[in-house]
């Protein structure tokens, strides 16, 4: 097979190498390093094509990004480690017991829990895969304990002796049997998917999974396949790592690793498996390049970030599903507001202010009773539901993905400490100088949605968190963010925050502020323009809005939101620690938000409760097993988040105060597809047409231009 590359027929295999050639030259230009370093990158590039390949056939299969890719693996290897140095099990006999707990540790994943999202949205599921993912970590890191070990790095001696020295580098026959094992495993995957019938049963699934399974494909038993492949493959991964490094106790590969991973996903298109396997090769030698030639490692994620963006670029835009299906990258978040005829009540007038006066009386009152350790985390609850509030907005609303919130959160933090520690000004002011540095700092960010959508816009979003988190918060090259503690100063120089009750309240005002900020934004034409948007953005083009001011408004609404609550959190800790706005915790803030609902604001602040209070009520180890296996149970049983159950019972109390008024309430027994079952506190859902049956027409105006 041939394909036409600038005029000139190339045969698939040639083209496939294209990418990881260029990746290498530029390499050797810019970052030299000895034949021995090249050798070991070329290894370790190889083990970290398997994952990468793990990764592109659960893309194929489900559409998602897997964060629980590595952790496949990582579980039965630290099983077999153990039995190598508790049992003395000889190299071979363990090995082929890994495979088997692998095959069983993907089978269980994907029938316990991938399997109940098969109909669910392809941003759920992949917010399920990181409770996986910490599901597996933490039993990785409990498993020792069986034979009464630590949690430890572990390694393991080779199973013979041999040696050769490259240069400097001493390799042994660990890294003679990865070298050796990870591409005969790339070629027997490749054999299998071309060859076998299974293997071209699970391609044909991959393609068109509704066709195929009115074919008769048994669809659902071939991604039990795939998720077996997949965890095989991370398991030979992360098993030869072990044996050339070590195997960190616990959780799998490094958010690093994994944007290394779909780098070479971008690179390949998502689809062409070889271009996958020799870019990832490559970006493992790119890798092991930066770190000898400048022996910085916070220029890694940068780099990735910017290999990714050009591959974007370069690539003529085509039919991929990457780009088909990002509208299943939405979630449904209909959320029906009071309907009319029921508003009107005076029992329910009574009973809506009484619930808001107590919540509100609730929160006021909980710092006169609780500690100062309790109130200071209350107040950290209260800074992260206004981050939830600003991912609502943007994902939520706009259906733009984003998985960098944590950089707006740190932008707005570093130049709110910078204005009190630098500057000496007033925290409020400090406030609106951070909100407005993440506002922009969003805007910027959100350029590549003006071309990206779905599965390539999280990618990115993450690259970039990850840059900001590795060479901007932590002052690598510019150092201007104050470190160290510092006295908080006094609002309008009169209000002392010395106290945890203080910073409490202010962080109450900001999130009240930004509540009541965000419902008048609904209510505007800019947020029916960002809902109609969500719902099909060829529709609002079709009205005359530009959709680039409607993505960059979303983003710098959230920015700022976002930004604001950083400041907050700066005099909540009366300090700027780098480390809490890595990327981890921008997945972690994006997954509290959808567990709590990303229809409402009531979601972002129940999703911050639930995800930050785990952490407060269990000891150790077992927050992570709340965190995890809570958010999988809260996922699959409301698929809308923890606020569904709340609406739920409002709707089922108003249907029975409707039948006793004899009121026919129709909004409260089907999902509201048009503007009037849409009261001015309701959010639509995503599952209208364009026209004036979803209310488009009527959201943005006929005629008009403005976002």
């Amino acid at each position: 097979m041939v394909h036409r590359q600038g005029g000139i027929l190339l045969p698939a295999w040639v083209r496939a190498l294209v990418p990881a050639a260029l990746l290498i030259v530029v390499q050797q230009i810019v970052w030299p390093m000895p034949i021995g370093t090249f050798v070991s990158g070329l290894i370790i590039g190889a083990l970290g094509a398997l994952n990468a390949l793990g990764l592109a056939l659960i893309w194929r299969a489900n559409n998602i990004i897997n964060f629980s890719q590595g952790d496949l693996g990582t579980l039965p290897a630290t099983f077999v480690i153990l039995t190598i140095e508790v049992w003395k099990l000889p190299y071979l006999a363990a090995a082929g017991l890994g495979v088997t707990s692998a095959v069983v540790c993907g089978a269980i994943v994907e029938l316990a829990f991938v399997r109940r999202f098969f109909s669910s949205s392809r941003l759920i599921l992949t917010m399920a895969t990181v409770g996986i993912s910490q599901l597996l970590g933490v039993a990785a890191l409990l498993l020792p304990r069986i034979w009464d070990k630590p949690p430890a790095n572990r390694t393991f001696d080779a199973p013979f002796a041999w040696t050769a020295r490259i240069g400097s580098v001493i390799f042994d026959a660990n890294d003679l049997i990865a070298a050796l094992v990870a591409p005969a495993l790339l070629v027997a995957l490749v054999i299998f998917l071309r060859r076998t019938n299974v293997g071209i049963a699970v391609r044909a699934a991959a393609e068109g999974p509704d066709r195929a399974s009115m074919l008769g494909i048994p669809v659902k038993r071939l991604q039990t396949v795939v998720w077996i492949i997949a965890a095989v493959l991370s398991f030979a991964s992360v098993f030869l790592t072990a044996g050339i490094t070590s195997l960190t106790p616990g959780f799998g590969v490094g958010l690093l690793v994994l944007l290394r991973s779909l780098a070479a996903l971008v690179i390949g298109r998502m689809n062409d498996l070889l271009t996958i396997a020799t870019s990832a090769v490559a970006l493992g030698i790119v890798e092991n390049g930066i770190r000898w030639s400048s022996s910085d490692a916070n220029l890694l994620a940068p780099i990735l970030t910017v290999v990714i963006l050009v591959a974007l670029i370069l690539q003529r835009r085509g039919p991929t599903r990457a780009a088909d299906d990002s509208s299943t990258w939405s979630v449904s978040v209909g959320v029906r507001g009071v309907p009319a005829e029921l508003a009107r009540l005076t029992e329910v007038r009574l009973v809506r202010w009484g619930a808001g006066v107590l919540m509100l009386g609730l929160v006021i009152w909980l710092p006169t009773m609780a500690g100062t350790g309790t109130t200071l985390k209350a107040g950290a609850v209260l800074v992260f539901a206004t981050v939830g509030i600003s991912v609502v907005v943007l994902t939520g609303w706009a259906g733009l993905v984003s998985l960098a919130q944590m950089a707006f959160v740190g932008a707005g933090g570093a130049v709110s400490a910078w204005a009190v520690v630098t500057r000496g000004y007033d925290p409020v002011v400090a406030i609106l100088l951070g909100g407005v540095a993440g506002a922009v700092t969003a805007t910027v960010v959100g350029l590549p949605a003006l071309r990206l959508r779905g599965l390539y816009l999280a990618v990115v979003t993450l690259g970039l968190a990850l840059s900001f988190s590795s060479a901007v918060f932590n002052n690598a090259y510019f150092d201007w963010i104050p470190v160290g503690t510092f006295d908080r100063p006094a609002l309008f120089n009169r209000v002392r925050l010395d106290s945890a009750t203080r910073v409490y309240y202010l962080a109450l005002v900001v999130l009240i502020l930004s509540g009541l900020a965000v419902n008048g934004l609904r209510h505007s034409r800019t947020g029916r323009v960002l809902q109609a948007l969500r719902d099909n953005e060829r529709a609002v083009t079709a009205f005359g809005v530009s959709v680039t001011r409607a993505k960059l408004t979303a983003f710098a609404i959230s920015g700022f939101i976002a930004a604001s609550a950083g400041a907050v959190f700066v005099i909540h800790q009366a300090s700027f620690r780098s480390e809490s706005y890595d990327a981890g915790s921008s997945i972690q803030v994006f997954a509290s938000a959808v567990i709590g609902g990303l229809g409402s604001v009531t979601g972002a602040v129940v999703g911050a409760v639930y995800t930050r209070g785990a952490g407060w009520l269990l000891p150790g180890d077992w927050q992570f097993v709340a965190s995890a296996g809570g958010a999988l149970l809260v996922l699959m049983i409301l698929p809308s988040g923890l606020a569904e159950f709340v609406f739920r019972l409002r709707d089922a109390w108003l249907r029975w105060v409707a039948g006793r008024h004899g009121i026919v309430a129709a909004t409260l027994r089907r999902v509201a597809t048009t503007p009037e079952d849409h009261p001015p506190d309701a959010i639509p859902g995503t599952g209208g047409q364009p026209g004036a049956e979803t209310g488009i027409g009527r959201a943005v105006g006929v005629g008009e231009t403005a976002a």
